[in-house]
């Protein structure tokens, strides 16, 4: 007599959906494992102002907010959020998406009176979790869940700009990082961009010069170049120096990229840096808050074959690291007032206890605000990681 078939684990029948399927799939399986009667998947739009929910056509339903209620309370806490429904008697589960650190969105699921025990809640935030790395995954075939994301059309600079960068979130146990770019729908040169190994944690900043295309075409160059000599496994300055060269061999000066790079040794909490441009890194000990002192080096791509030298200085558990580009430290508002030092540093204090994510949205906000209705003139990005560091090994 033949043995039954193995029956496939809910990880093994996401993996098998076609891409564009995964919410149909995560519905009839959390209905056939959980009873529940209503599914819905809601991504996070570039801005982070919405969360949208996936449909078939046109790829998205109305959005709820990313800020307030139970939707957005999940996606910014990061916690679960139990909703009571009494007519008909239900509980809505809102669990948040999100993938290594990396926020996506949120899963709502609907369960038939009063299922959602501490047990359930905590196996449907699994499944929830199995179903973000789907979505990772899945949105290298098919082009569902990036057109969710949409609340208006993306310019060809910011499409190209969206793609090149790694997330807006990477969390290990020695870190957390947040990021976020302004103007979501239109941003040009500004990127960042994370790699991590087992050692060590390379972060870097960039800004290129100029709007639209021409800033994203530089921007793409510059992160390129400096992917493609970290992977030879070359020091920063080296980095640095060959990213430099490849944006002088294509634009002979007349164009170049303000870089901030930092390598963190994850052991140790050591930072090597390289300050090529202008992006400003800040950091959060206790409740002082100091600007980093970097030797200011010349912008990668402005002279023929730079040499460039690496800084080190010191992370503690508990530090908080802020990294902002031109396009914050520099903006002025309608009355010509820059947001300046005084500024940043109440919005940096007021945030010192909210997560990396939130801390950077709440910066790239009070910069919307200290601008008025006539919205940014420059792209801002801002990062901010927090540092655990690694516990020392116990005799």
């Amino acid at each position: 007599m033949n043995a039954p078939e193995p029956v496939p684990s809910v990880e093994a029948q996401l993996r098998a959906a076609p891409p564009h399927a995964l919410v149909a799939t995560a519905g009839r399986l959390l209905a056939q494992h959980f009873g529940a009667t209503d599914v819905t998947l809601l991504l996070a739009d570039y801005g982070l102002t919405v969360l949208q929910p996936v449909t078939h056509l046109p790829h998205t339903g109305d959005p709820v907010s990313a800020h307030d209620g139970p939707d957005g309370t999940a996606f910014t806490t990061q916690k679960p959020v139990v909703e009571v429904i009494t007519d008909p008697a239900a509980e809505l589960v809102h669990l948040p998406l999100t993938v290594r650190g990396d926020r996506l969105g949120v899963l709502r699921v609907r369960l038939p009176g009063t299922r959602a025990d501490a047990g359930t809640v905590l196996r449907l935030g699994d499944f929830a979790t199995a179903l973000g790395h789907e979505i990772t995954t899945a949105g290298r075939d098919t082009d569902l869940y990036l057109q969710a994301r949409r609340t208006r059309r993306l310019t060809l600079a910011a499409e190209m700009q969206w793609q090149l960068l790694p997330g807006r979130g990477c969390a290990r146990d020695e870190y957390v990082i947040g990021a976020h770019l302004e103007p979501a729908y239109a941003v040009g040169g500004d990127n960042f961009d994370w790699s991590t190994s087992a050692e060590h944690l390379t972060l870097t900043v960039t800004d290129g010069m100029g709007q639209g295309i021409d800033a994203s075409l530089l921007t793409s160059l510059a992160v390129g170049a400096l992917r493609n000599a970290r992977r030879a496994g070359i020091s920063l300055a080296d980095q640095a120096c060959l990213a430099d060269q490849a944006v002088y061999s294509q634009y002979g000066g007349k164009a170049y990229a303000s870089t901030l790079l930092l390598r963190f040794d994850l052991a140790t909490g050591t930072v090597h840096a390289v300050d090529a441009g202008s992006p400003r890194l800040y950091r959060l000990r206790g409740t002082t808050i100091e600007q980093i002192p970097l030797e200011a080096q010349l912008p990668l791509g402005m002279f023929e074959e730079t040499l460039y030298e690496e800084q080190a200085f010191h992370v503690e558990a508990g530090d908080r690291l802020v990294v902002i580009s031109t396009g914050v430290h520099g903006t002025r508002s309608a009355t010509g007032e820059v947001f300046g030092e005084s500024v940043l540093r109440q919005v940096l204090s007021a945030t010192r206890h909210t997560p990396p994510y939130e801390t950077a949205r709440s910066i790239v906000a009070g910069l919307l605000e200290h601008v008025g209705h006539e919205g940014l003139l420059a792209d801002a990005a801002v990062v901010c990681v927090d540092w655990h560091g690694r516990p020392a090994e116990t005799p």
